[in-house]
C-alpha cells in the first residue's frame, strides 16, 4: 500500500467513508509500480465540488510523484465521488504499466535461442 496520501478538497468537505475509499483504491496502486520506487511514492487527490445546484458533479484530480522524477497524473469529472475514483485509478492504472514498461531493460532478441545452443 502508498503510505503517503494526502487527499483534500476544494468546496467538497472530505469525510471518513470517502478517505477510507481513496486510500483502498489509490493505496493498492503500488502493485503496478517498480519494486525499488515503491516506499517513495507520494499521491496526492483533489476533489473539487463544480456545480452548486441540484446536479452536483466533481471533479477528482490525482497525481503521484514517482521517484526519479516521474510524476503521473489523471483527472476525471463525475456526479458520483466514488465512481470518479475509480475512473481515475483506472488511468493511473494504464500510464504506471506505460511507465513501468519504459523503466524495464529490453531483453535481446535471441536470448532465449542462445540458451539451447551448444558451443563447442
Amino acid at each position: 500500500m502508498i503510505d503517503k496520501i494526502e487527499i483534500t478538497g476544494n468546496g467538497f468537505k472530505v469525510e471518513d467513508t470517502f478517505r477510507k475509499y481513496v486510500e483502498k483504491r489509490i493505496g493498492k496502486l503500488d502493485r503496478y509500480l517498480p519494486r525499488g520506487s515503491k516506499k517513495d511514492v507520494v499521491a496526492k487527490v483533489i476533489v473539487t465540488e463544480i456545480g452548486k445546484s441540484k446536479a452536483d458533479k466533481y471533479e477528482i484530480s490525482a497525481a503521484m510523484d514517482i521517484p526519479g522524477g516521474k510524476v503521473v497524473a489523471a483527472k476525471d469529472e463525475c456526479s458520483n465521488i466514488f465512481a470518479g475514483v475509480d475512473l481515475v485509478e483506472a488511468k493511473l492504472t494504464g500510464q504506471i504499466r506505460r511507465y513501468k514498461l519504459e523503466m524495464q531493460p529490453h531483453r535481446q532478441k535471441h536470448s532465449l535461442k542462445n540458451l539451447f545452443i551448444k558451443k563447442h
